[in-house]
């Protein structure tokens, strides 16, 4: 089992961002703009959903990878934390989520 976390992901996104686009994938998103950042985790999303449909396990597997990578660069352009994301999980563990949608106010 790896060691490798989230955290550990996140801190690796932040080093490499303000690299060399020629020499950094996630620099080369960086400068790319929010806009492309965000089009590219929606095709890797896509792609998850695809492989998940065909129970294709391997590719599940390595299509998740490519969401959590370009989620956690998004957040990153957002200088939003992987641990404010976490908080929010865990905040909406205290009760199901049948119960915190019948909460919900009509809009």
């Amino acid at each position: 089992m790896t060691t490798f976390s989230l955290a550990d992901l996140e801190k690796l996104i932040a080093e490499r961002a303000d690299g060399d686009p020629a020499t950094s994938y996630t620099a080369k998103l960086k400068a790319r703009g929010m806009a492309q950042a965000t089009k590219k985790l929606g095709e890797e999303a896509v792609e998850a959903v695809v492989a998940a449909l065909a129970q294709e396990r391997g590719e599940l597997v390595k299509e998740s990878a490519d969401v959590l990578y370009h989620l956690l660069v998004v957040l990153h352009m957002a200088d939003i934390a992987v641990q404010d994301v976490m908080s929010e999980l865990e905040s909406r563990t205290r009760q199901s989520g049948i119960e915190e949608k019948a909460a919900r106010k009509p809009v």
